[in-house]
Order: structure tokens, then sequence, then C-alpha cells
């Protein structure tokens, strides 16, 4: 699996003014999803969005890594490791925006998976 080390320091902030712990983010896009309540969060190359259909995601628009944090409202399991400093994410896949059609590749099985209805837009703005 992709694995991305992603260090905040001088000029790196991904949050300014205040403690940012990349859990307690994935907790709240988990728990909008579960309420089937589309949330979008962008945290410098992060992004993380929840849907009305249940789903979320975590991404890293600039290497275009991806990891499905809910599926129909249930949480869906992440491994993440977090310090003060850093934290790391063990990526899941990939995925590419077409259009309005999230396309996201599954890194151990390769299958390609087409989704209609996510915030594409907002995505690619984002990155």
């Amino acid at each position: 699996m992709d694995r991305r080390t992603i260090k905040r320091g001088s000029g790196k902030q991904l949050v300014e003014g205040k403690a940012f712990r990349l859990a307690d983010e994935v907790r709240y896009i988990q728990a909008k999803a579960a309420d089937h309540d589309g949330r979008f969060v962008a945290l410098g190359q992060l992004v993380l969005f929840s849907t009305d259909t249940g789903d979320a995601w975590l991404l890293d628009v600039a290497d275009q890594l991806a990891a499905r944090l809910a599926r129909g409202g249930e949480p869906e399991p992440i491994h993440l490791e977090e310090t003060d400093t850093t934290f790391a994410v063990r990526w899941k896949g990939r995925y590419r925006i077409e259009g309005p059609t999230f396309v996201y590749t599954d890194n151990d099985s390769h299958r390609v998976t087409s989704i209609l209805g996510y915030p594409t837009q907002k995505i690619v703005q984002t990155g």
C-alpha cells in the first residue's frame, strides 16, 4: 500500500492558529457520513468529504491518493500514525477525476470503481 508522511512545520501549517489532529478530522467526517450529511473539508493538500449517501473519503490531492473512510454510513478502517509534528496514512488506493466522475483504483485488488455524485469540482479546485 502507498504510505506517505506529510510533515507540518515552517511554511507547511495545515491549520493556522489551532492544533490539528488528522484522527479528529477523520472521526468528524465519518460521523457526518453516518448522518448522511454531505460535508467538504480542505486542509492543505488533504481533502476529507462525506456525502448524503453515507460515503466518506480522505484524499491527498497533490499525489491523487485515496482512502475510503465510510461506505453507506458505516465507517471503514483506516491506518493512521500521528505525532505532534507528522502524520502518516496507509493509502488504500488512487483516484482521478474525469469530469463529474470520481474514479477510484484499489491498490490491492486493482479494481476500478467509477462514482457519480461526489464533489468532483471542489476536489479539482482544491488540487
